[in-house]
């Protein structure tokens, strides 16, 4: 049954929730829709509180590594981590509490995927795939999607299809797709990425982009059977947002 995961998006050393569509190199133009007054560990305690295990850590550029290891350490073995991990730094993660580490831009040197880098990274992690999220969030180009790294503004020449996943799936335990044009708009999830991603992949999935209220819970279960699990950020009212309550939330799972 799929299930609501949580997050923490880190900016600058602070819980942020960001337009993902406006990150970029210098951060011109980035539009935030929430900054929280609580530290990166506060939200790592609730989730340990209500013991919602899956949830990522994202570090969206430099600045973000001290707020990163409290929350790890708030919950040790609770959360996932991402954002600059790649084969020197991997292992670190890991020993900092990182139930997963979540690997994207180190995998697309030059925008074309590198099977070498995977191989090296599962091999810091001494071969257990079970510690591996590959992340391929994406942008949609033409009538399919590519992976998206370097904040998603670099579109790579790898596309999301079922050859590529079943490329990848051997490697690691789990993806996580973060939709790039919908990421912090709260307009609705993308849906014909959704039951994509349930006809292709064989092993756990998390969807993140566009989740506004526990009726998108209910659609992302119905399109993917259950399959893939969603993220909900922006709309969540511990960010902010109005369109549905943390604790709403946490009944879902529990029902599940």
């Amino acid at each position: 049954m799929t299930r609501f995961r949580p997050c923490i998006d880190l900016h600058a050393g602070s819980v942020k929730q960001i337009v993902g569509g406006t990150l970029s190199v210098n951060d011109l133009g980035l539009k935030t829709n929430f900054t929280s007054e609580h530290p990166a560990a506060f939200y790592a305690e609730l989730y340990r509180k209500h013991d919602l295990k899956g949830g990522h850590v994202i570090m969206l550029g430099p600045k973000n590594d001290d707020a990163a290891r409290e929350a790890l350490a708030t919950w040790p073995d609770g959360m996932q981590v991402g954002g600059g991990i790649n084969a020197g730094n991997a292992k670190q993660w890991i020993d900092a509490g990182a139930e997963r580490v979540i690997i994207t831009s180190f995998l697309f040197p030059s925008g074309t995927f590198s099977l070498e880098r995977l191989q090296a990274v599962l091999s810091v992690l001494d071969g257990d795939r079970s510690k591996l999220v590959i992340d391929l969030s994406c942008r949609r180009v033409g009538k399919g999607w590519k992976v998206a790294m370097d904040k998603w503004q670099t579109i790579t020449d790898f596309e999301i299809n079922e050859e590529n996943i079943r490329m990848l799936e051997p490697y690691c335990s789990e993806f996580l797709i973060h939709a790039a044009d919908a990421e912090g708009l709260q307009a609705g999830i993308d849906e014909k990425l959704v039951t994509y991603l349930a006809d292709i992949c064989s092993i756990p999935v998390t969807y993140a982009g566009g989740g506004r209220n526990i009726q998108d819970l209910e659609l992302v279960d119905r399109l993917s059977n259950g399959t893939v699990d969603l993220t909900i950020g922006s709309a969540l009212d511990i960010f902010g947002g109005k369109g549905v309550t943390f604790e709403e939330c946490c009944q879902w799972n529990s029902r599940r």
